[in-house]
Formats: C-alpha cells, sequence, structure tokens
C-alpha cells in the first residue's frame, strides 16, 4: 500500500467551506439552489440504492419532504463533486416513502460495497447524526440546545449562559507491535472464528498517544513495547472514534499474558499470516488492515 494513500472514510471526498456554516441565511440559500444534493438519514442509517453495487440516494430540493423541513433538521456538509450537499435528518414518526429501489442501511455492513468518495460522506454524515442525537439537551444547565452554525455547533438555549458544544469525537490508538520477524495479534471472543487484528483501545484523560499505545499493549498482551511510531489515522463512526494507527517494537521472544479484553493473543510470522490458514485479517477497509500489509510488504 502506497504510504500516502488516504485510508478508508478518509480523504479529499468533500469540500468542507466551513466558513459557510457562518451565513445564518445557508438553509435559504441550499433550498435555492436546484444543484443541492441531499443525504437523507433516519436515525444511524441512510438512503441509498440497493443491489449488488450500492450508491447514496441523492435527493433534489424539490421532493416534499425536503420541502416541508424544518431547518433544524438540516446540516451543510460542504460541496461534494461540486455540488453542495445537505444531511437531513428524518424524524422518528415522520412520513417517508423511499422511492424504488431504495432502502434505508446501516454503514458498517455496506461500506465495503460503496465506492471510496460516497463511504466517506456517510461516514461524516453518520458521525453528525449520532452526536446530535447524544445533544439534544445542554450538559450543563439541562435545557434544551438547538443547532447552529449550520448544524456543526449545538447551542444551549438559556438566555442567561448559552453553553456550546462541538461535535464529539474519541481518540483511540490502533497499533500494530512486532519482534523484527513477527507480530503481535490478538482476538476478542465476538469476532469471526479464526479472526485476529491489530492491538487497540482508547486514549485515557491526561495520556499521549505514544503513552496509550504502550499502555494498551501491556495490559491487553503483557508485552513490554517501544519506539512506537505514527503511521496513519482514520475516522470510524461507529460510532464516534478517531483511529491513531501506530507501528512498535517489542523484545524478541517477548511472552504473552492476555488481559480482559481479549480471548487469545499470538505471535505470527509473515508467512503464517500470508497463508490460508488463521489468522483471519480485518476487512481491507480498515486501518488494522494497513498496518498488518505495510509490514508484510516491508519483509518482502
Amino acid at each position: 500500500m502506497e504510504a500516502d494513500r488516504p485510508n478508508f472514510f478518509s480523504g479529499p471526498y468533500i469540500d468542507r467551506r466551513a466558513d459557510a456554516r457562518e451565513a445564518t441565511d445557508w438553509p435559504e440559500s441550499a433550498r435555492s439552489d436546484p444543484q443541492t444534493l441531499y443525504v437523507l438519514a433516519r436515525d444511524t442509517a441512510h438512503l441509498v440504492y440497493t443491489g449488488a453495487q450500492p450508491r447514496i440516494a441523492f435527493l433534489q430540493g424539490d421532493h416534499p419532504v425536503l420541502q416541508a423541513a424544518d431547518a433544524r433538521s438540516l446540516i451543510l456538509l460542504g460541496w461534494f463533486e461540486g455540488a453542495r450537499c445537505v444531511l437531513f435528518e428524518l424524524g422518528e414518526s415522520q412520513a417517508f416513502e423511499p422511492p424504488a429501489g431504495t432502502g434505508f442501511e446501516e454503514l458498517r455492513p455496506l461500506s465495503p460495497l460503496l465506492p471510496a468518495r460516497e463511504a466517506g460522506l456517510l461516514a461524516y454524515a453518520r458521525a453528525l447524526t449520532i452526536w446530535r442525537n447524544r445533544q439534544r439537551y445542554c450538559g450543563v444547565c439541562g435545557m434544551t440546545a438547538w443547532p447552529d452554525r449550520a448544524g456543526h455547533v449545538i447551542r444551549c438555549t438559556n438566555p442567561s449562559e448559552p453553553h456550546e458544544f462541538f461535535p464529539r469525537i474519541d481518540p483511540a490508538i490502533i497499533v500494530l507491535v512486532t519482534d523484527g520477524e513477527r507480530a503481535l495479534l490478538g482476538r476478542q471472543a465476538g469476532w469471526p472464528p479464526g479472526r485476529y487484528s491489530t492491538i487497540a483501545g482508547f486514549v485515557e484523560p491526561g495520556e499521549s498517544l505514544e503513552d496509550a499505545v504502550l499502555r494498551e499493549v501491556l495490559e491487553e498482551t503483557g508485552v513490554a513495547a517501544n519506539a512506537p511510531r505514527y503511521d496513519s489515522s482514520q475516522p470510524w463512526p461507529f460510532p464516534s472514534s478517531l483511529m491513531i494507527g501506530f507501528q512498535a517494537q517489542a523484545r524478541p521472544g517477548s511472552p504473552i499474558r492476555v488481559g480482559q479484553e481479549l480471548e487469545d493473543a499470538r505471535w505470527f510470522t509473515r508467512d503464517e499470516i500470508r497463508s490460508d490458514d488463521i489468522p483471519l485479517v480485518p476487512p481491507s477497509h480498515s486501518i488494522s488492515y494497513r498496518l498488518i500489509s505495510t509490514w508484510l510488504d516491508a519483509g518482502r
């Protein structure tokens, strides 16, 4: 894999134009533009064309459900392939008949089948939808909170002290630890049989990314790693993570002591990973796959 190739869900798939969010009349501008594309969300699912090669089922602004939409249910995502792109969140009981050949689908199983740019767009939309659904009230005073700045800020309605809340992102490290000729991979009990992956975990308050790498590896496998080196990152909207990928080293022959997070952890050679036996590596659109494949390629 090329070192500068963006991970899945990443890359310049959209021109965000954050300055456009400051315009208070942005909904009117979007509605008056016949080129505006609308992404529909119902809870965490999105409207797509179903079939062997799914695509986003964009709606145009003249659709009745959009004509009647409350501006507070709209979020300006940016410009997608040259067109203004807006996310519309359907209410829980709001009537909507999907056009023929379309349906609401969850992103996780759908993402490998979508074009990469559209998968990135839906990952962005999904992360905003989840955040907004969880931030309906002020976390300080409990009053109702409403969207502002084209849906990218939630503002408390308390007139004396209107607190602002911004989209939540949970940083998590993910690391491939090697001892030169072997890679350390673990598996969780709920994964498909034979699936092994890199070590991952959330960054704790007051902790650097490098410290989190060393702590998570030690906690989950008992292996003392060192020399963590940044590789790449990947937004992971399930529900709101940013995966920050590293490579790290361990002493040759380091023993493994599995912690509570994993069912098993093992050292694997390159030949074992390339074989048709275990381990079953993660899906190719994951950053874990990138970390493993980068190490495999380095040994050719």
